[in-house]
């Protein structure tokens, strides 16, 4: 893209963000907050913002992006990445496999029924549990500091915190999670203690940040690895690759295939109504409305991407 033709799209897209905001926040009302965790319960369900930066750290914004979130299965993209810098492709992938489910994200079914009894892929819950167990650190405490300042890093935001409020919240009612935790641990993916795999895998949901922040991680994986802003390398382009492929296959649940032909770009959800995608080589996005839809993506949010992939013919295919 020359930059013209940027200085024109960043221009069309300043101009009319607030208004697609506006169009896309009337499906709000479509979805229900999440509730299976109390605390996030709380959210406003006619939240709708949405942060959009480019390579030089310029910021297209609308609605309400300063609300804050936490980060929810977001995360599960970066602890993937984190767990390959720690331990490489071999080890990973003895531990989670490469392939979509078609079930709901916590569920156990495929443990039981297919060999070897590994998750499907790291961006389901059972997965990524399996992928907090693999964080080096020699205890707990050290593997979510090392996740925390990884997450700092990616976000150029030293001050990125766990919400304890809604960590406790998550661990209090978590018992789906621990069923699969510790059928993880009778089949011998899980090498350490469950109740401290969970609480690593439960603080990294519970990472706060706001729609600037997801869209400066973003722009890192938009870029390969590189951050753009600072013109450094954080994480090797093969695992970002690796990452970018799940996101793909798998990032919005087992709604991922019809995001992929109607937006068409690599993007994780979180329950907490959060989006991060990318346009590749271009922009890193991040938004949230916490009002979600059946599959548990966010119905203003799916809505808002699919309005700018085809207002400016964003989709990979």
């Amino acid at each position: 893209m020359s930059h013209t033709q940027h200085a024109e799209t960043w221009k069309h897209l300043n101009e009319n963000l607030s208004k697609w905001v506006t169009e896309s926040k009337e499906h709000t009302s479509d979805g229900h907050v999440a509730s299976y965790i109390p605390e996030l319960a709380n959210a406003p369900a006619d939240v709708l913002g949405i942060c959009i930066m480019d390579a030089n750290g310029n910021i297209s914004v609308a609605g309400e992006s300063d609300f804050r979130f936490t980060l929810q299965s977001i995360s599960k993209v970066f602890t993937l990445i984190l767990a390959l810098m720690d331990n490489g492709e071999e080890i990973v992938f003895s531990k989670v496999g490469m392939e979509p489910t078609g079930d709901d994200f916590n569920s156990m079914l495929k443990l039981e029924l297919v060999e070897p009894g590994i998750p499907f892929n790291p961006l389901i819950n059972a997965g990524a549990i399996a992928i907090s167990s693999l964080i080096a650190g020699s205890d707990t405490k050290e593997q979510v500091e090392r996740i925390l300042l990884f997450f700092r890093d990616i976000a150029h935001n030293p001050s990125l915190e766990i919400n304890q409020n809604v960590l406790r919240s998550e661990s209090d009612t978590a018992h789906r999670n621990r069923s699969l935790a510790y059928f993880l641990k009778d089949n011998g993916v899980l090498d350490r203690d469950v109740e401290d795999v969970l609480h690593v895998y439960f603080s990294h949901c519970a990472v706060e940040v706001s729609c600037t922040d997801l869209a400066r991680m973003a722009l890192v994986l938009a870029h390969n690895g590189v951050d753009p802003i600072r013109n450094q390398r954080l994480i090797p382009r093969r695992f970002v690759q690796i990452a970018k492929t799940f996101m793909f296959t798998c990032g919005m649940y087992n709604a991922s295939g019809e995001f992929a032909m109607n937006v068409g770009l690599p993007a994780k959800s979180g329950v907490s109504g959060s989006i991060l995608t990318m346009v590749p080589g271009r922009y890193g996005i991040g938004l949230v409305g916490p009002a979600l839809n059946r599959k548990g993506n966010s119905t203003a949010g799916v809505h808002l991407l699919g309005t700018l992939s085809q207002e400016f013919d964003w989709s990979l295919f």
